[in-house]
């Protein structure tokens, strides 16, 4: 597994990402309807485009199985395919983003226990919780960040 740090964002490239995402939320996101979903997916490819940093994780044969998108010390999106989850692959792209793009921060749903789960693992703390979420929508979120070291 290779992670790259893409630096053309292809259309080719954004709809594999796209197929990635879909597959992670479906999988993790149970809180989510299907309509709801496709609402948020209108909006993934501009996310894709827009974050400064995209990180991509390919399989040996150069497929993006998994993608995260860091801006200004903070994690603004994490998402591996379903069939690579367990692996240590999220592990690995934190750790990369902690190391070379002085990742402190991330917002999570409160309702993915399960990556509320892993972030704290991966030494995350949350320091603030929202009712909505920043579209206004009853999706609670949580603020985390890594202690700083003294």
């Amino acid at each position: 597994m290779k992670i790259v740090e893409v630096k053309e964002r292809t259309p080719d490239l954004i709809r594999h990402l796209l197929e990635v995402w879909d597959n992670s939320v479906r999988a993790t996101h149970l809180f989510l309807s299907d309509s709801e979903i496709q609402s948020i997916k209108k909006y993934v490819p501009q996310a894709l485009n827009e974050v400064l940093h995209l990180l991509i994780a390919e399989d040996e044969s150069g497929r993006p199985v998994a993608f995260m998108g860091v801006e200004a010390g903070s994690l603004e999106m994490l998402f591996i395919a379903p069939e690579e989850r367990g692996k240590g692959l999220g592990k690995r792209l934190i750790q990369y983003g902690i190391k070379n793009y002085s990742v402190e921060k991330l917002t999570v749903n409160e309702q993915n226990p399960q990556a509320k789960g892993f972030y704290e693992h991966m030494g995350f703390q949350v320091y603030k919780r929202t009712d909505l979420d920043e579209q206004g929508n009853p999706y609670p979120l949580l603020y985390m960040r890594r202690p700083v070291m003294q």
